[in-house]
């Protein structure tokens, strides 16, 4: 059926937790998985607190390597599963736009991501990445609540 699954991590529990489930899917379809970080581009006038103690040069790289701890340990994860596991870290402002390049490039052919569920206001306000991948992805996505 799908031979090689994007596996969209933010960090959160609610992340992590379709991670795993993607994890067990692509190992009951003998497929392989690429999971894919995306963190916000520094900014100057920023509400993310450490990006503004920061330099441009010195978040960019404290980003990267938070990332790619992050995703080695998940990757190592995955590889105890018996699940061939791929990682990458983009840094964009729309990471709805950088799941779907990731895919894209990769040559994913299912999206994994999880619905943190907003509603309200607040689904109004933030926007939901995962209803833009719905929107925008020519790929299919799985999405996980």
């Amino acid at each position: 059926m799908f031979k090689h699954l994007l596996l969209a991590v933010d960090g959160s529990p609610l992340a992590e937790s379709a991670f795993h489930k993607g994890i067990a899917l692509t190992r009951e379809m003998g497929a392989r998985v690429t999971a894919v970080r995306v963190c916000p581009d520094y900014h100057l006038m920023s509400y993310h607190v450490e990006m503004l103690a920061n330099t441009r040069e010195e978040y960019a790289n404290e980003a990267l390597k938070v990332a790619t701890q992050y995703l080695d340990s998940l990757a190592r994860e995955a590889r105890a599963s018996g699940v061939d596991c791929q990682t990458t870290y983009v840094a964009s402002d729309h990471p709805y736009e950088a799941i779907i390049k990731t895919a894209e490039d990769k040559g994913c052919d299912l999206i994994v991501m999880a619905s943190h569920g907003r509603r309200g206001v607040q689904g109004i306000l933030i926007g939901s990445e995962t209803l833009k991948v719905l929107t925008h992805s020519k790929i299919p996505v799985l999405v996980y609540r």
